[in-house]
Order: structure tokens, then sequence, then C-alpha cells
């Protein structure tokens, strides 16, 4: 009997990819020996190397003859002939992939709107602040019917060779300072005074992808500090995911980094500015904390995801002291 061919869809983003690699891991612990394939747009594949547990990766390049590339990618799938797909999203270009596929099971969620052509939907939950709904526990819904009720924790799989790109001395923490939205990144002067109450012994490293240079680079002249070194388009996101792991402490901002510490189980601070934990993306790892304002806010949170600007023009949901930041460490 052939091994289950299974079809994962997650063509999001960055952080969206990396947490939905718990699929993977539970998948891979309930059935060794099927072919988990995963389908994401290009310019992610890179989150899933060296992961053993990933049969194929198949690439949505969404920039470049987008609708042609579905096209291929459709009868790409039709040939696998699945046994499984899963789709993470609830978009209807990868609805119709997952209904047209020619999958014996497909399923997705509810809110998907061709949902009801797939032979399992599951109920798409957002947690609340009563209620906590991680996104991996929304994720492991849909393969409940396939596995048990607990969900894997994601991970990603740096080499031997990610660990010693940075040969680091004695005690380092990392600061990733940056975030796509404005509302979900802590400011540039608040993580100024995180690094001026870090103890001395330890170094900063600033990091980031390429866009995030100059932001890094405006923290670490301002710090004064020669031990605060701006590595921000210097590391692949594996390679910065190796560095978090032996960190004594990660600061991230409710962003991708976050869900890369949770992915090696990194010792990780995540500040919430407008976004709050109970939208299901706080941090997984052993040791994690949660940082946020205590300022009691009518207008936060002010949406699932964040914006380009405080839509009251105060942003106080960044005031968060930098004792309170740093007191894990």
């Amino acid at each position: 009997m052939r091994p289950l061919k299974i079809l994962i869809i997650q063509t999001a983003f960055i952080g969206d990819v990396i947490l939905a690699t718990s699929l993977v891991e539970k998948l891979h612990s309930f059935y060794p020996e099927a072919k988990n394939d995963f389908l994401l747009r290009k310019g992610n594949e890179f989150i899933l190397a060296n992961n053993p547990h990933v049969n194929e990766i198949l690439i949505w390049d969404k920039k470049n003859s987008k609708y042609k590339n579905w096209w291929n990618l459709l009868f790409k799938i039709r040939n696998r002939n699945y046994d499984v797909v899963i789709n993470v999203q609830r978009f209807l270009s990868t609805g119709l992939l997952t209904a047209f596929g020619r999958a014996k099971e497909t399923i997705g969620f509810d809110k998907n709107p061709l949902s009801f052509l797939f032979t399992h939907r599951v109920k798409h939950v957002i947690g609340t602040k009563e209620k906590l709904v991680h996104e991996v526990d929304r994720n492991h819904a849909l393969i409940r019917v396939l596995t048990d009720e607990k969900p894997a924790r994601p991970k990603i799989y740096p080499s031997e060779k990610d660990f010693q790109k940075l040969k680091t001395e004695g005690k380092y923490v990392t600061i990733a300072p940056a975030s796509v939205w404005f509302t979900k990144q802590f400011p540039a002067k608040k993580w100024l005074e995180v690094i001026a109450i870090l103890p001395q012994e330890f170094s900063v490293y600033l990091i980031g992808g390429k866009e995030d240079h100059s932001l890094c680079e405006q923290i670490r002249e301002a710090s004064g500090k020669n031990n605060c070194i701006n590595l921000a388009g210097q590391l692949t996101l594996i390679e910065s995911a190796a560095l978090m792991k032996n960190a004594a402490m990660n600061f991230v901002n409710d962003s991708a980094p976050l869900h890369l510490a949770s992915a090696v189980n990194a010792p990780v601070t995540a500040i919430f500015c407008s976004t709050i934990p109970a939208f299901g993306f706080g941090p997984l790892s052993d040791k994690s904390f949660v940082a946020e304002t205590k300022l009691q806010l009518d207008c936060r949170p002010c949406g699932l995801h964040g914006f380009s600007a405080c839509p009251k023009k105060h942003f106080l949901c960044s005031e968060i002291e930098a004792t309170e930041i740093v007191k894990k460490l």
C-alpha cells in the first residue's frame, strides 16, 4: 500500500507559514510514512529548508504571471492525486485549488467561499480576551479528524552551518524592532530605553531584513553602546532563528520574528501594541512573556491587524515601561 499523499496550502506571509509548520509536525507524528507536500508563495520556501518531514515544496509566484502560475499549480495538484488537501486559508484562489484538485479528501475553514465543496468544513474561530484561541489551535482543528485533539508546535530546522554563521561570545540578546505595520511596531525611542537598562555584559544584536537596516542603524547609533550590533539584512531568516535560539532573551513585536522564536523554542518577550495575544498570535516558547500597556484604552485592540498610523493619532498602546519588558531577563 502506497503512503498517504498530503498537501498543505498556506500562501500567506512568513509568520503564517511558520505557524503552519505545526501541521507538518503533527501529521508526521501520526503518519510517519506519508509524503507531505506544502504549497506556499514564492519567497517563503526558505522557511521549510532542511525540514525532514516535507516531501516537496510547491511554489506560487504571485508577482509574475500570477494567474498563469495559478493554472499551472491547479494542473500540478490534479496530477499528484493527493489523498488529502488541507487548506489553511480563507480565499477564493486557494479554495479553487482545494475544491478542484481531485483529492479524495479536502479540508478547509468554513469562511472559505468554496468550503461548501470541501469534504470537511471547520469553523474558523477568532479568540477573545476571555477565551484565547491560538492560530496553531485554529490550524490544528483542520487535521483533528486525521490525528487527535492536541496540536503540535511549529518548528523550523536551522542547519549546523546556520548556527556557525556567527561566532557569538558571552551573553547576548536580540531585538527585532521592525514591523510591516506602524501600530505593531514598538517605537525606536522606546527600544532605546530598553537597551539603556540592559546589563552591560549583554551584547545586543539588532535583527531584521534588508528593509529594516536603516531603522536598526538609527537605534544602534543612538544607543551609544559598542556592544550593540546591527545585523539587519546580513542574516537569512533561518540564520536569525539560529541566533535567537541561543540568546538569553529575544525582544520582538507582534510580527514574524515572534513566530520564529516559537519555532526554535527560543526565549522571547513579545511586545503587543495595537493588537492583543488573544487574537491567536502570541508566543509559544517554553520561556515566553508578553508585554502590554497598563493603560485602560477603549480603542485597543483597534483591529485584527496593524495600521499604517494610529487611528486615534495618539498611539498610547505603545506606552510600556522598559523595566516591564526586560524584567524577565
